[in-house]
């Protein structure tokens, strides 16, 4: 078994969300879960040859696998480049739900091209989502909605960086109602200037784990908005982030940097 330890969506070289990407093992479904909850990083991706001989990625949070992950997607997509330095395009399949995801390579950036997935029937209950997100009502600027590009996001949107920035939401309780309703978390964001957004991805069960990036909610976002972005995440972590996130009739790229940090053997 080889690992890759790789920054994704780091406006520089040293910031970044961490993903591991794995390739040549043979850890059962529990195993990669526990494997995943040991790394120091928010999502690991195993990469498998499946029986259809296309290249497949199965996506674990240190909490619970995923249908999909968009920065582990950038780290698999930026390993598989480096092997492969005259190739710009390459095509994955993701382990869950057999979506396709296809890949670029454009000027030093790795764009993952998804399309809009369907979403659960849910009714939202803005009281009960401002309850989850320990804020008032009137710090909600718009009726939160659902869009997913393989994995469904609440996206909520609040009227301040500022109340952006001192969210400190029941992250249990959000993890309970994810689960009962079918839903991958909440993300709340706010308009920073005329196609620049900011957010924040509540999707772990502790602090520490909040993501730096999330790209999901990137393409969720645009879809939602039906216009190109610019995504800005994980300054409060230290951990600067920018998300480009290209809207294409339905469709949309959701693009970044990756960088490696470390290649080991386990």
């Amino acid at each position: 078994m080889k690992t890759h330890r790789m920054l994704c969506f780091g406006r520089h070289d040293e910031s970044g969300n961490a993903a591991l990407v794995v390739e040549a093992s043979t850890l059962a479904e529990q195993e990669r879960l526990m494997f995943a909850r040991q790394q120091d990083a928010s999502a690991t991706v195993f990469i498998d040859a499946n029986t259809a001989g296309d290249m497949q990625l199965d996506f674990y949070y240190p909490h619970a696998r995923s249908p999909l992950c968009l920065h582990a997607t950038l780290a698999a997509s930026a390993v598989f480049f480096e092997r492969n330095p005259q190739t710009s395009k390459v095509r994955f399949v993701t382990g869950m739900h057999r979506q396709t995801l296809d890949v670029e390579r454009i000027d030093g950036l790795i764009f993952v091209g998804v399309k809009a997935q369907r979403c659960p029937d849910l009714a939202v209950d803005i009281a009960e989502v401002a309850q989850l997100l320990r804020i008032e009502t009137r710090e909600l600027k718009s009726v939160p909605r659902l869009a997913s590009v393989g994995s469904a996001k609440l996206l909520v949107e609040v009227d301040e960086p500022s109340v952006l920035a001192a969210l400190n939401p029941d992250l249990h309780g959000i993890s309970n109602w994810s689960r009962e309703h079918g839903v991958s978390g909440m993300y709340a964001y706010c308009r920073v200037d005329d196609d620049v957004y900011a957010g924040r991805n509540f999707n772990h069960l502790e602090p520490r784990f909040e993501d730096a990036a999330t790209g999901v909610a990137a393409g969720a976002l645009a879809l939602s908005l039906e216009r190109s972005i610019t995504l800005l995440q994980g300054d409060a972590l230290g951990q600067p982030c920018t998300l480009l996130a290209r809207y294409m009739d339905g469709a949309v790229q959701i693009g970044g940097r990756a960088v490696r940090r470390e290649t080991s053997p386990v």
